[in-house]
């Protein structure tokens, strides 16, 4: 049995039902958008945000209908930045499979972006879920400010090791403190409870993303070659710690490569070899261990469940991956 159909085992027949649901959540009269949602719905991941959002409720109470309407609300909105986000990355592919932008072109996905995200946002508004809608709508405004952030920071090489985690808490872990927030929420747990959870996955979303900053520096893996992330000038935390380990002389050359050479190959093998020679990997990886342990200290002050040992196990599952 696949370590994700494990972790599914406390939630499966609500990750059954979730899939009809979400699929109804995305339709449409506009027949090319059916023809679009379909392609997704077809390709869709392993679904790790509505399992969080599922886990955590069970976690705190039982599953009902906002529990539903939570975990197609968070599918929507990820998946909405999930099409933005390959425009703007000018990706071709997602997950093996062509992305939007290839097959349809950027305006059509850019469109179908922002259908996903205000089919989202009306789904709260329809049911007057306004504190679900208060959690998702904060999400996509601290997601938007993450990368822009990026952006700017990237742009001057002006990014520390505190601007980092300000950066990833806000364009990643957000997103899964949301899911964790609306599980909660659905099933009107205390306000201690939403907040305790809220916290537990934003550490989780932390040790994601690093985890995802490291595969750059590994082997390669389906749909995102090694060293893309430098070829973007995305600073991350191997190459701010490396950069911090660097005498004067070696910054020079590496600011000077990531602004100008990031492109070339050679270079980025360079920079790649430089950064394992600093230690910067094994710095990223204690850090992301760290989050981890926090994560699980949370969940350990609540009392043993099926949902507890799963969300532990997903914990896991996020250092673990292998892509």
């Amino acid at each position: 049995m696949k370590i994700i159909d494990q972790l599914k085992r406390p939630i499966g027949e609500e990750m059954e039902l979730f899939e009809g649901r979400f699929s109804k959540a995305m339709s449409s009269k506009v027949a090319l958008l059916n023809r679009i949602t379909h392609y997704i719905v077809n390709r869709k991941g392993k679904q790790m945000r509505p399992m969080f959002v599922f886990l955590t409720a069970k976690l705190l109470g039982k599953t009902n209908e906002r529990t539903f309407r939570a975990a197609s609300v968070i599918e929507l909105i990820h998946t909405a930045t999930l099409v933005h986000d390959d425009v703007v990355d000018e990706s071709d592919k997602r997950r093996g499979f062509f992305s939007i932008n290839a097959l349809w072109k950027n305006k059509i996905a850019v469109l179908v972006g922002d259908y996903l995200l205000s089919k989202g946002l009306l789904l709260c508004i329809d049911n007057k879920d306004f504190d679900l809608l208060e959690i998702i709508s904060t999400a996509v405004r601290e997601m938007s400010e993450g990368e822009l952030l990026q952006i700017e920071k990237a742009r001057s090489l002006n990014i520390n090791e505190e601007i980092y985690y300000e950066v990833i808490r806000k364009k990643t872990a957000t997103l899964i403190a949301s899911c964790c927030a609306l599980g909660a929420c659905s099933v009107d747990a205390s306000q201690n409870d939403i907040k305790k959870m809220t916290y537990f996955g934003e550490k989780i979303g932390m040790a994601f993303q690093i985890k995802d900053d490291l595969f750059d520096y590994g082997q390669q893996r389906i749909g995102k070659p090694t060293g893309i992330d430098i070829r973007e000038r995305k600073m991350t935390l191997p190459l701010i710690y490396a950069m911090e380990q660097a005498s004067p002389l070696e910054r020079r050359w590496l600011k000077r490569n990531f602004k100008k050479n990031n492109k070339n190959k050679k270079t980025v093998k360079e920079v790649i070899a430089f950064v394992k020679s600093k230690g910067g990997l094994e710095y990223s990886i204690s850090r992301m261990h760290e989050f981890q342990q926090e994560a699980i200290s949370i969940l350990d002050s609540f009392p043993a469940s099926e949902s507890k040992d799963s969300l532990k196990k997903l914990v896991s599952y996020v250092i673990d991956r292998e892509f």
